[in-house]
């Protein structure tokens, strides 16, 4: 579903998979070939949300803005696990987020660098390149080996790739019904 607020509607790129049951609002844009799956909701209500091309925005995940203060940016090949929360805050190009994590206002995970599931990234921190950070609040666990960092574009260009076939795929079975 995609609803225009404030006179301003979501673009989104042709190529892109936005699951039918997601919901987009707003002051958002949303690149090539990115999938935006089942139960998301992306509110860009009081701020602007920005989301690369060939990132994953996996079932039931909620990014979200604060007023007059922080957008939320997202780059491109991010993958994002299932049920996070994102929150007025930057995930660079690259960057990794493990389901059920939150990333609150004002932070930024940098490119090659991964919060781990269930974490909580305290407002305002900062996850450098090659780090990965866990926990409830987050900290450094330790540096990621080059092999996890690849996996990133490997996560993301399956994902990309799951994307087109489901956007190929599911306006067939909505004729259906």
């Amino acid at each position: 579903m995609l609803l225009t607020y404030r006179g301003v509607r979501p673009i989104i790129d042709d190529t892109a998979f936005i699951a039918p049951n997601a919901t987009i609002i707003g002051d958002v844009e949303i690149g090539a070939e990115t999938g935006i799956w089942f139960g998301c909701i992306i509110r860009g209500d009081v701020h602007e949300i920005r989301i690369g091309s060939r990132t994953n925005i996996q079932d039931l995940t909620m990014v979200h803005v604060a007023k007059g203060k922080f957008g939320t940016y997202i780059g491109d090949d991010v993958t994002i696990g299932h049920s996070a929360v994102i929150h007025a805050c930057t995930l660079e190009n690259r960057s990794f987020v493990g389901m059920s994590a939150t990333v609150m206002d004002g932070c930024v995970i940098e490119q090659g660098a991964m919060l781990g599931a269930g974490a909580l990234l305290a407002p305002g921190k900062r996850i450098p390149a090659g780090e990965l950070w866990a926990g409830v609040p987050a900290r450094k666990v330790r540096d990621l080996r080059p092999e996890e960092i690849e996996f990133f574009k490997v996560s993301a260009d399956r994902y990309a790739d799951l994307a087109q076939e489901y956007r190929v795929t599911i306006p067939e079975d909505l004729k259906q019904d």
